[in-house]
């Protein structure tokens, strides 16, 4: 690549949505990833608000399964299950990796299968290393995951990391399973895609050993009589980073941005971050084809930051905290089981029409007026004793 052209480093979702909007600007772009289409570890769900926003992920004929329930299960072994209004998409995560790099491509992307070693040079000049060549660019895009080995930006602490631990598993069904855990800032997922369940469990990397959170994950497998004998067992670190975090990312510099997990913007309740991948690409490739880089910043601070800000500081409540004498999220479950109100609710959370910004005041004014329908429940639930 020669003068005004872009370099993106990474193939994921990020990267390849960045490369695919700035090809399709009529930009010279060059996208450098090892793996390309690989089965990244992860549910793979993409909620009806990013469908909704990019169309193009919904109308693909690709493989994909789409689910329209989802069963809760609290610490203390509360259930609820609730229908979706719209469904969630179901990728595999090599599936929906390939899709992305060949809209890039088709649009104008080149597309080299290599490792970057090394990324040199300077500003209007990057020289990016691989074991064939030597690329240059004019502006680069790091799209390479959390722990990539390129100090754009501080790396993360600890206590701004989680720990995944999950296997591929044959199977399918047409409900998410999330089960909540006593002890533990993160949860068991269970997401059947076409033709395998995607089952794992996250956790703060700073608060719970991967190896006993694989060991959470089999016996809770175990108990639901998987066999993990044909299964593939897979391991990955994701940010979750705090407000205080959110509010010091650094997501770019002189001639250079970080977008999805490079740049921290994962949800720190969830851990989900596939609509974070596609957003913030899409905002920096919209400042940088507006001639104005320095908009992407403004862009993910107004649009993005607000939500994720919002989740990291409801993180702690939400797992550890209390609500009318008992766990958040066993009066979460409880209350979601009984009340249409509530469920109704979820619902909205889960699709994505219902954001972290405002949901606090909602979530109290709507478990307040289900208060009612709950004890009603619980009251006809107690045994009756023969006199």
């Amino acid at each position: 690549m020669t003068s005004e052209s872009i370099a993106v480093v990474g193939g994921g979702p990020a990267g390849a949505m960045a490369a695919a909007q700035l090809a399709l600007a009529g930009r010279r772009v060059v996208l450098i990833d090892e793996k390309l289409a690989w089965e990244k570890p992860c549910g793979g769900g993409l909620t009806p608000k990013a469908l909704q926003q990019y169309s193009f992920l919904a109308e693909a004929e690709v493989e994909r399964n789409w689910v329209r329930g989802c069963e809760l299960v609290s610490p203390g072994g509360r259930r609820a299950w609730f229908e979706l209004e719209q469904p969630i998409a179901i990728f595999s995560r090599r599936v929906l990796n390939g899709l992305m790099l060949d809209r890039a491509q088709e649009a104008g992307a080149e597309i080299v299968r290599e490792r970057v070693l090394a990324i040199g040079g300077e500003p209007g000049d990057w020289r990016m290393r691989t074991r064939q060549a030597e690329i240059g660019a004019t502006y680069l895009v790091l799209a390479a995951g959390t722990r990539n080995p390129f100090r754009f930006s501080a790396p993360l602490a600890p206590a701004d990391l989680m720990a995944t631990a999950g296997y591929y598993i044959p199977g399918s069904g047409d409900s998410i399973h999330i089960s909540f855990l006593r002890g533990v800032e993160g949860y068991i997922w269970l997401f059947p895609r076409r033709d395998h369940f995607s089952a794992g469990i996250c956790g703060k990397l700073n608060a719970t050993p991967t190896h006993q959170l694989r060991r959470m994950l089999e016996e809770f497998l175990a108990r639901r009589h998987f066999n993990l004998q044909q299964a593939t067992f897979y391991s990955h670190v994701l940010p979750a980073p705090r407000a205080a975090t959110l509010r010091q990312l650094t997501l770019q510099g002189d001639g250079w941005a970080l977008v999805g997990d490079a740049a921290g913007l994962v949800d720190p309740i969830t851990g989900e971050g596939l609509y974070y991948a596609l957003r913030s690409a899409d905002l920096l490739a919209q400042a940088l084809i507006a001639g104005d880089a320095s908009r992407y910043s403004h862009s993910v601070r107004r649009e993005i930051m607000p939500e994720l800000e919002t989740a990291a500081r409801y993180a702690d409540r939400f797992y550890r905290g209390n609500f009318l004498g008992g766990a958040v999220l066993d009066r979460m479950v409880q209350f979601t089981a009984a009340s249409r109100r509530v469920r109704y609710l979820m619902r909205d959370v889960f699709s994505g029409a219902q954001g972290y910004v405002g949901l606090r005041r909602k979530a109290y004014r709507t478990f307040v007026s289900a208060l009612p329908e709950v004890l009603l429940r619980w009251e006809n639930s107690k045994p009756v004793l023969a006199e």
